[in-house]
């Protein structure tokens, strides 16, 4: 019998009323679709759609090609064959042309400086060594219708250049005679002056003009050289007799891109400070607004003349000495070491020898480097005296005042000259000078307000005027406590007063901060020799400042007094009823009295 499936209402149905969804779904639908149709109608109405302008076939594609070509465009690795292929020398030249910076050529107003200072140094230093009184003629002039463009000339009296040597001097990069030598000098490295033409070349183009003349028979030559940057070697444009209305001598001239501008840092601050440590040099000074400055000469007598000398033996490294010794012609190890160093006698060198376990007879040439560090470690434990001084010429006390006195009045001055001392080997000597009470010495607008100290440095002779801060002679000054010379001083900075200090360091090699000698690096016995040199500057200034301070309390007291005599005469002639002659004797008694008492 078949069975039957009975329906009953009170049973659950699993129909999940799939029509009713449905229709739901197709209800929205219908609503979502009228709601945008409702939209783009609107859209249409509020703003008209503008259709796009049709563009070629042909220029779809190449745009499609050329962003293709782009994103498959991409770097290929370097193999060595083609790194090795780019590889080439770079001369010295070529280097400081791209970083003149180096030099002292940032901006303008400073490469106009540095030409200035680099002539300047050469045409001193030639005079000197020729022992012949600088008379120097500096020009300085803009060109017509340009704004940064001038003609520098520098013009002295020394004894001329050799026709051979002028090319090299002036248009070649590390050439010169004082690099390998142990003298006191300005010039150092053999860059300052052929660097200024090569910056003179790079801003204008135009080469450097030289006239020279060696002696009073012979007429000059007149040069135009410029520099081969790639190969770092001269270019003469021109070779040619001409006259010079000296019978020995010296001119250059250099055009330039420069900025004139006066004040601090100028070429005219450069100029007073230059004839302030060069008191035996005559000074002409053409400025480009037309003015003349002369500083004429204080003295007749020539400087000390330095002598070359020997390296010292504390002062070499153990792979120059390793050098030293390969390249040496001596026979035994204690020749070598007494013909190669100063301070260094025959039996000290066979000392030094057997310290370092070495045969006195071994020839240098044969010397190994372990042999070399033995050596080296020996010379460093061995007392060695210190190395001759005769190489460094100071200024001295009283030519360094003539040169305070020649450019700033001032009530009081003082100077000290240390001892000679040593940092890595090299000689050098410290100078102080101090002027105090300055005419015409403020703060420019604030008149009122008191002025700090102005230092102004030297290295052999030649102004610092940039990187005050980074220079080891501001340090000295700011480490020297000023309160105990009785002047005012704020903590980490200079003192107040109207005051200038010179501060001078004369060595044959100046440990510079860069190739620009703009600053003096912080050696810890060169600070030392600064700060003892200052410290005696400031306690003749400290005495001299009590001493003031004195004499005007005497003064107030002493007015004091003077002021009341008449009414004491007054009122002893009332009390013991004297006549006037006897008042006027009494009164002049007691001045005479006043005056002993507070005699100053």
């Amino acid at each position: 019998m078949a069975a039957r499936k009975k329906t009953d209402t009170t049973q659950m149905s699993f129909d999940f009323g799939q029509d009713d969804m449905s229709n739901r779904k197709d209800s929205k639908k219908i609503k979502k679709t009228t709601k945008k149709a409702k939209s783009k109608t609107a859209k249409k109405k509020k703003a008209p759609k503008v259709q796009p302008e049709t563009v070629p076939a042909d220029a779809v594609q190449a745009k499609k090609a050329t962003s293709l070509r782009k994103r498959s465009k991409k770097s290929v690795a370097a193999t060595a064959e083609s790194m090795a292929a780019k590889q080439r020398d770079i001369s010295v030249s070529e280097f400081f042309a791209k970083n003149r910076h180096l030099l002292g050529f940032d901006n303008p107003r400073k490469a106009l400086l540095t030409a200035v200072k680099e002539a300047v140094d050469n045409s001193l230093d030639a005079c000197e060594e020729a022992h012949i009184l600088p008379d120097l003629t500096i020009s300085i002039s803009p060109l017509e219708n340009t704004d940064n463009k001038y003609k520098l000339t520098v013009r002295d009296n020394g004894p001329g250049i050799i026709p051979k040597q002028v090319p090299n001097i002036f248009a070649r990069l590390l050439y010169g005679s004082k690099f390998h030598t142990l003298k006191m000098s300005r010039g150092q490295q053999g860059i300052g002056i052929s660097a200024a033409g090569m910056y003179g070349l790079l801003t204008t183009g135009e080469p450097v003009q030289i006239m020279t003349r060696t002696s009073s028979k012979k007429l000059a030559r007149h040069y135009h050289v410029q520099i081969d940057t790639t190969k770092n070697r001269p270019e003469v444009i021109s070779d040619e007799e001409c006259e010079f209305e000296l019978p020995t001598g010296t001119s250059v001239t250099i055009t330039l891109e420069g900025k004139y501008l006066k004040g601090k840092q100028s070429v005219d601050e450069y100029i007073s400070q230059t004839a302030m440590s060069n008191p035996h040099a005559t000074i002409i000074y053409h400025a480009p607004g037309g003015e003349v400055y002369e500083y004429t000469r204080q003295t007749e007598e020539l400087p000390f003349m330095p002598i070359e000398i020997k390296p010292h033996p504390y002062g070499v490294e153990l792979g120059v000495l390793f050098k030293m010794a390969r390249e040496s012609s001596s026979k035994t190890m204690a020749e070598f070491l007494r013909s190669e160093f100063s301070r260094v006698s025959p039996r000290l060198g066979s000392e030094i020898a057997k310290k370092a376990k070495l045969s006195v007879r071994l020839r240098p040439t044969k010397i190994t480097l372990k042999e070399a560090e033995r050596l080296h470690e020996a010379i460093n434990v061995t007392k060695i005296m210190a190395p001759p001084t005769n190489c460094i010429g100071p200024i001295g006390e009283e030519k360094m005042i003539e040169g305070l006195a020649r450019v700033v009045e001032a009530e009081f001055y003082s100077s000290c000259t240390r001892k000679p001392s040593v940092y890595r080997g090299n000689p050098f000597i410290v100078e102080a000078a101090l002027a105090y009470g300055c005419k015409g010495v403020g703060n420019g607008k604030d008149r009122d307000k008191e002025p700090l100290m102005r230092v102004v440095r030297f290295a052999n002779r030649v102004p610092l005027l940039y990187q005050q801060s980074a220079c080891a002679t501001h340090k000295a000054v700011l480490e020297t406590n000023w309160r105990n010379y009785g002047l005012s001083q704020s903590r980490g900075a200079l003192p107040s007063g109207s005051i200038m200090l010179m501060v001078h360091i004369a060595s044959v090699w100046v440990p510079f901060t860069s190739e620009s000698k703009e600053a003096v690096a912080h050696y810890p016995e060169i600070i030392k020799e600064l700060k003892l040199a200052i410290q005696e500057c400031g306690r003749k200034l400290g005495m001299h400042v009590r001493k003031q301070k004195r004499i005007k309390d005497e003064m107030i007291k002493r007015s004091y007094i003077e002021t009341y005599l008449p009414h004491i005469g007054q009122a002893l002639k009332e009390i013991l009823v004297l006549k006037e002659p006897q008042v006027n004797k009494v009164v002049n008694n007691l001045t005479q009295i006043l005056e002993k008492t507070r005699s100053m």
